[in-house]
C-alpha cells in the first residue's frame, strides 16, 4: 500500500450533486426542486397539505370545548381516604389538609385543591380541611365523629388592582337599572 493509493471503500463516500450549473447538467434553473415558493426553500414544507385533497385535520369532526374557567379539583373518595389510613399513610389523630394528602401520594396536584366525594365507607374520626366536599361526604365524616372544613372561594372577577372587573361592573349597572325601573 502506498500513500497515493489510500482512499475510501467503494460506496463509502457519495459526492453531492452540483446544483444550478446550467440546463445541460439536468439540475439547472430550479435545481431539481421543480417549483418556486415554500417548497423550493431549504427546511420548509407545507404541513398538513395533502395535494389539494381536504386535509385530515379539516375532515375530522370537532366536538365540545375546554372551559378555561372550570375549577380544577383533585377528587378523593372516602373509601380511598380510609384505605390510606388503614395502610398507615395518614395519621387520623392530626389535621388532614390537601398538602398532607398530596405529600402522601393520595391525590394528584391540582390548581384549586382537593374535593372530597362520598363513595366508600369512612370509619375513622378525622379532622379534615379540604377545598370542597359533596353533601354525602360531609355527612359521612360527621357521622364518623369528625369535622370537615371547606376552604375554596370562587373567583370574584377582580382585576389586577383589586377592583371589580368590567363584567362585574356591567352586571351591577344592569341590576341598578332594573331596580330603578321596578321602583325598588
Amino acid at each position: 500500500m502506498k500513500l497515493n493509493e489510500i482512499r475510501n471503500n467503494p460506496g463509502a463516500h457519495k459526492r453531492k450533486d452540483k446544483l444550478g450549473r446550467g440546463s445541460s447538467s439536468g439540475l439547472g434553473k430550479t435545481s431539481g426542486r421543480g417549483v418556486k415558493g415554500a417548497k423550493a426553500r431549504t427546511g420548509n414544507q407545507v404541513h398538513g397539505f395533502e395535494g389539494g385533497q381536504m386535509p385530515l385535520h379539516m375532515r375530522m369532526p370537532k366536538r365540545g370545548f375546554r372551559n378555561i374557567f372550570a375549577n380544577d379539583f383533585a377528587e378523593l373518595n372516602l373509601g380511598r381516604l380510609q384505605k390510606a389510613i388503614d395502610d398507615k399513610k395518614l395519621n387520623p389523630a392530626e389535621k388532614i389538609t390537601g398538602a398532607i394528602l398530596l405529600k402522601a401520594g393520595i391525590v394528584h396536584k391540582s390548581k384549586d385543591g382537593v374535593r372530597l366525594l362520598g363513595t366508600g365507607e369512612l370509619t375513622s374520626k378525622l379532622d379534615l380541611e379540604v377545598a370542597g366536599a359533596s353533601a354525602s361526604a360531609k355527612e359521612a365524616v360527621e357521622k364518623a365523629g369528625g369535622t370537615l372544613t371547606a376552604t375554596f372561594q370562587k373567583a370574584n372577577h377582580m382585576n389586577k388592582k383589586g377592583q371589580p372587573g368590567k363584567r362585574k361592573l356591567r352586571r351591577a349597572a344592569a341590576a341598578e337599572k332594573r331596580a330603578a325601573r321596578n321602583g325598588v
